[in-house]
């Protein structure tokens, strides 16, 4: 019988999380809500859980809502988004403050997803810097320019583990891993919220979407998702929980349903885990019409779906306005109950005490601030830093890359000169006549040194019913005049004459994110044959790969002397380029998500757990568990990411072979930059657990540490390992660490081989 061993952990991890800065149990704020709240009339705290959204401003669906203003005078309600500018926020502010009976503030939520005007790489790309103060730093940022338009209440981070590179939404997360998605769930509450919210220059954090949403069937966005308690607890709760843990003061919930319930409606996800389970004490509030979403997943009308939604956790509505249409005659019918809407209600008003709302309802307007805090020399600059972090070496044949600035460079590709496609994908409040284009980066980084030519060479793609689906939102896709025939001719005619051959191809920004799932990942026909064409002409070629999602490449890493994958690498990507590939920074990303060979191995993540005939190698076998047409091994996989320089690693130790419930394993290796440049490398710790009750994943991240190594010099990193990293939930929702024995492994990706075992007693 195995034995419980983190009886401690497991008490933790159930018991309520106390949020810094917060004080849930504060008794003047208490006092106060308590005195408003028994001011206010039934229709008047419904109001309270209406979010609307006037149109006009910054966009993020198809629906807007209607005669806004008289709403607001009349107290239907609780808070706004799309609107920014100080002098418009503070008009709207006045209306609630001043001409509503009771003159409640409203709160101003935006999606401030990877920065707000200086936008930085998107959210899979900052995670590929494995790099927690800069991702901090970026949110901090976010913060203090959002603020500084208004905007106090952020729909971000997204936390969404996704496996499933088809979906279009993985652009916004953090990739495959719970560790390390937890680790950046936190750094970004904390960057966004800081230490204390009634700081004008901070926002209140929405973790978003509660929950699953980054599983959804077939990739496809918005479908069903279905998966066992132990896959959700142990795979994809794990981020969510830490920025409750964090103190994130908001949680947005997902269009998903969950055990066959919208999440929106869904009272085991919004009372018995995050309230009952995991004690948080902010509020709820839905994605966008995700409420009357639910009719059409089949629970009934409006009144119905809107009263289920109230009675399973949900305290705001998002446009939808069922709370505010339907909930008078819930009451009157017993749907609902007065306790039910003064719980959602309180919710909203504390966290409105909590930011300063009450003391000061004009805190955020401040019409200086703009001019100051918006788009500042620093803040371009960590923008700049953040996309050259973000950047993941794929392939560097005879250490083709850095490349020198002298010579003759040929740069060419559909996004070497499309601003509108610089920033990436949800970037509502990003300005794309800001971005700096590859094409001006190359010239800003290398002047006069480097003579560069420049040529299209090729559509992003040449189909216009799909360029029509992806620029909905502005032109993204452009189709030439030209014919594809001529314009590769330019191309070719050009890579002749150079040195070297840059091509930057890849994906439009609405290629992917939401809507925008796609059941082929691989790269266009159109850049295909251009890569193709380039290849032949026998010159040097770098490809560089501007995606938002992992991407079957298998094609382009053949033909290419040398890859990188950029990302959509945001307001300063094209400089960032430019800085990475002429060596001014020496690329550290690493992968945070698995890049398949093809479609076919999709869903694919390194954390597999082994079958009963696992095959051992890449090599076919009869009655294994493989493919007739593929290896099982991806193209790259997690953690991967190459260097300028090379790095050793040796004599990985443990300080001792046993390991108990009540003290720690220290692991220690030997990192050597054995190359030729000064560079940073992201150590990481895997650990498996050889023998276990369920069947174990092959090999889990538990610690990561990024380090930087001159040429020539060692560095000891060391890792901590103590019983409740070891724990998992098991089939009844207890969480513990059963003893046996464990493997570690030390390296530069998810395959690490230099490895130590020691025993759990």
């Amino acid at each position: 019988m195995k034995r419980f061993l983190s009886f401690v952990a497991t008490v933790l991890l159930f018991a309520g999380c106390q949020h810094p800065g917060t004080e849930p149990g504060d008794t003047e704020m208490d006092t106060y809500i308590s005195d408003l709240m028994s001011k206010m009339t039934t229709q008047e705290k419904i109001g309270q859980l209406n979010l609307v959204t006037p149109g006009g401003g910054i966009l993020t669906g198809s629906v807007v809502s209607t005669d806004v203003e008289q709403k607001i005078k009349t107290g239907q309600v609780g808070g706004i988004f799309g609107v920014y500018g100080p002098e418009k926020t503070r008009q709207a502010q006045r209306l609630a403050v001043e001409e509503s009976r009771l003159g409640i503030p409203m709160i101003f939520g935006s999606d401030v997803i990877h920065g707000y005007k200086t936008t930085f790489p998107l959210p899979i790309g900052l995670s590929c810097t494995w790099d927690m103060e800069l991702i901090k730093q970026t949110a901090s940022v976010a913060a203090k320019e959002a603020t500084a338009d208004g905007i106090f209440w952020n729909f971000s981070p997204m936390v969404d583990v996704s496996r499933d590179p088809r979906w279009g939404r993985i652009s916004e997360g953090a990739g495959e891993d719970p560790f390390l998605g937890s680790e950046i769930a936190k750094a970004m509450v904390e960057g966004y919220q800081q230490k204390d919210l009634r700081d004008p220059t901070t926002m209140l954090a929405t973790v978003k979407h509660f929950a699953l949403y980054g599983a959804p069937e077939a990739g496809r966005d918005y479908n069903t998702v279905d998966m066992s308690h132990l896959r959700m607890f142990n795979d994809y709760f794990p981020p969510y929980k830490a920025a409750i843990e964090a103190g994130v003061g908001s949680v947005m919930t997902s269009f998903n349903d969950v055990d066959g319930v919208p999440a929106s409606g869904n009272k085991w996800l919004l009372t018995t885990i995050l309230r009952d389970m995991w004690g948080f004490d902010g509020f709820v509030v839905s994605d966008y019409t995700s409420v009357n979403e639910m009719i059409a997943h089949g629970l009934g009308d409006l009144q119905q779906v809107s009263a289920m939604a109230l009675k399973a956790g949900l305290d705001m509505d998002m446009v939808g306005e069922g709370f505010l249409t339907t909930l008078t005659q819930s009451l009157e019918e017993g749907m609902v109950s007065e306790e039910d809407i003064n719980k959602a209600c309180r919710r909203i008003l504390e966290a409105k005490y909590k930011l300063g709302l009450f003391q000061d309802p004009y805190l955020y307007f401040n019409a200086d601030r703009p001019a100051t805090d918006i788009l500042t020399p620093v803040h371009r600059q960590l923008a700049r830093q953040a996309a050259a972090r973000s950047m993941v070496l794929l392939k560097n044949d005879e250490q083709l890359l850095p490349l020198k600035k002298s010579g003759t460079v040929a740069l060419v590709g559909p996004l070497v000169d499309s601003r509108n496609n610089m920033l990436g994908t949800w970037a509502p409040t990003g300005e794309a006549r800001y971005a700096v284009t590859v094409l001006e980066g190359f010239n800003n980084v290398l002047g006069d040194q480097v003579k560069i030519l420049h040529a299209k060479g090729a559509n992003i793609c040449n189909d216009p019913d799909f360029a029509k689906k992806i620029n909905v939102f502005g032109p993204k896709i452009f189709i030439d005049e030209r014919s594809p025939e001529a314009m590769l001719k330019e191309a070719i005619s050009l890579a002749r004459r150079a040195d070297v051959i840059i091509a930057v191809v890849g994906e439009a920004t609405e290629m992917s994110g939401e809507s925008s799932s796609r059941t082929d990942i691989s790269l266009p026909m159109s850049q295909k044959k251009l890569l193709r064409e380039l290849e032949k002409t026998g010159r040097p070629l770098v490809v560089v790969n501007m995606s938002g999602r992992p991407m079957a490449i298998g094609e382009e890493v053949e033909l290419a002397d040398a890859l990188l994958q950029m990302w959509h690498a945001g307001i300063e990507g094209g400089n960032a380029l430019a800085d990475v590939l002429f060596g001014d920074y020496n690329p550290s990303g690493k992968l945070t998500a698995t890049f398949p060979v093809n479609v076919g191995q999709v869903p694919i993540y390194y954390s597999i757990r082994n079958t009963g005939r696992p095959q051992g190698s890449d090599e076919f076998q009869k009655f294994k568990s493989n493919y007739l047409d593929a290896p099982n091994s991806p193209l790259f996989p997690f953690g991967y990411g190459l260097s300028y320089t090379s790095f050793e690693y040796k004599d990985l130790i443990l300080d001792k072979p046993t390991l108990t419930n009540l003290d720690e394993i220290k692991v220690s290796v030997s990192v050597t930059n054995s190359g030729d440049y000064d560079g940073e490398e992201v150590v990481q710790l895997y650990v498996r657990d050889m023998v276990a009750s369920i069947t174990p994943p092959m090999r889990l991240l538990k610690g990561f540490n990024k380090v930087f190594i001159p040429k020539g010099d060692t560095k000891e990193v060391t890792f901590t390992i103590r019983a409740q990293d070891l724990a998992f939930y098991h089939p009844d929702l207890s969480f513990y660490a059963e003893p046996g024995e464990f493997k570690v492994f030390v390296g530069g990706n998810s395959n690490a081989s230099l490895s130590a075992s020691f025993t759990l007693e």
